[in-house]
C-alpha cells in the first residue's frame, strides 16, 4: 500500500486471480481515511482515498509511510549496485513523493534513447538535434535525481551512525560514499547548473560508444553507494554478521529520519528477520522498535521472542 508495488511480485498483474479481471487492496489507516488500490489486468492501477481518485499516485505517501525490513534486504550492502539504488530511491521517495515522477521520467528517456540507437534512426537521418534534446532533458532530470539522493544520504548519515554504534556497541566506525560521475559535486543549489552542463558534456562525449552498444553508460542509473566499516569496503570484507548489523542500522535510520524530518511515525514492518540474527542483535532490535511506531513482525516460531515482548504484543496466527 505504501510503496504502490508488491515486495515479491515483479508485476502488478501477478497479484490478480487468474480467473478475475481485477483485484483490490484496501486499508483503514485511521478513523477518517480509507485507502484503496484497484489493480487491473487491462490498464494501470487506480488509487482512491475515501473513494476519491488520486490524480498523482505518489500522493498516497501523504497518508501512509512504512519502513520494511526483510531477510533479503542484506543484499542492499552485499548485492549489486542496482539494489542499493532501489533502496536509496525508496528513502528519497518517502521524503519527497515527487521523486517518483522524476525516476519514471528518466527511465522513459533511457528507454526511448536505447530504442533510438537500436532502430538505426541515427544512421539513416544523422539526427543530432534529437540526441541534443535527449541530452538536455536527461541532464536536467538526472541532476535533480542526483541532488536529491545526495541530500537524502547526508540527512540519513547521523541516524545511521547512531544506530550502528548502538547495534555494534561502538566497536566499529561506519561510513558511506556516493559513487558516480558527479560524486565530487555537492547538492548545493548554486552547483545545479554546473552539474547539468557537465552531464550534457559527458553525454556528448560517449555518443560514439553508445552508438555501438546501444546503452547509455552515464547517469544516475549507473551510480552506486559504497558502505565502509573502519574505512574498509563492507561488500568485500565485512562478515555476514557485520553486513546484517549495517542493514539493520540502515532500516532503523530510515525510521528515525522520517520521524524527525516529517514529524510522522512510520509503520515498521519486520518480515521474518529474527531468524537471520543472533540473540544479542535480536534483543537490541526488539528493544529499539515499537516504542514510537506501530510495528508488525512476521515470524514462523514464537520461541525466538522473549516473554516480555510477547506479553506486550497482539499475536495473530495464520
Amino acid at each position: 500500500m505504501s510503496q504502490l508495488k508488491s515486495s515479491r511480485a515483479l508485476n502488478d498483474k501477478d497479484l490478480i486471480n487468474n480467473e478475475a479481471e481485477s483485484a483490490i487492496v484496501s486499508a483503514q489507516v485511521n478513523l477518517s481515511e480509507e485507502l484503496k488500490i484497484i489493480l487491473l489486468k487491462k490498464g494501470s492501477k487506480k488509487i482512491y482515498v475515501n473513494d476519491n481518485l488520486l490524480k498523482k499516485q505518489c500522493d498516497i505517501r501523504n497518508y501512509i509511510r512504512t519502513v520494511c525490513f526483510s531477510a533479503s534486504d542484506i543484499n542492499i550492502v552485499r548485492g549489486e549496485p542496482s539494489l542499493r539504488r532501489i533502496w536509496l530511491d525508496k528513502v528519497v521517495s518517502q521524503l519527497e513523493p515527487v521523486y517518483v515522477e522524476l525516476i519514471s521520467r528518466f527511465n522513459k528517456l533511457l528507454k526511448q534513447r536505447s530504442h533510438f540507437w537500436r532502430s538505426g534512426i541515427y544512421k539513416k537521418y544523422q539526427a543530432d538535434s534529437l540526441l541534443d534534446s535527449f541530452d538536455e532533458q536527461m541532464s536536467i532530470i538526472g541532476t535533480r535525481i542526483f541532488r536529491r539522493r545526495k541530500r537524502a544520504l547526508a540527512r540519513l548519515k547521523p541516524f545511521v551512525e547512531y544506530r550502528h554504534n548502538y547495534l555494534s556497541k561502538s566497536k566499529e566506525k561506519i561510513g558511506f560514499n556516493y559513487l558516480g560521475l558527479f560524486q565530487n559535486f555537492s547538492d548545493e543549489q548554486s552547483e545545479e547548473q554546473l552539474i547539468i552542463d557537465e552531464f550534457c558534456r559527458k553525454l556528448r562525449e560517449q555518443r560514439k560508444l553508445e552508438e555501438i552498444t546501444g546503452k547509455c553508460v552515464i547517469g544516475p542509473h549507473r551510480d552506486d553507494i559504497e558502505f565502509l566499516i573502519n574505512d574498509f569496503s563492507v561488500r568485500k570484507y565485512a562478515s555476514s554478521g557485520q553486513q546484517r548489523t549495517i542493514t539493520l542500522a540502515l532500516k532503523m535510520a530510515e525510521m528515525d529520519l522520517l520521524r524527525k524530518s516529517l514529524s510522522i511515525k512510520p509503520i515498521l514492518i519486520l518480515d521474518d528477520v529474527l531468524a537471520e540474527l543472533d540473540v544479542v542483535r535480536q534483543n537490541l532490535l526488539l528493544d529499539s522498535v515499537g516504542n514510537e511506531s506501530q510495528c508488525f513482525i512476521s515470524a514462523t516460531h514464537l520461541d525466538k521472542f522473549n516473554d516480555r515482548y510477547l506479553d506486550n504484543s497482539q499475536i495473530i496466527y495464520l
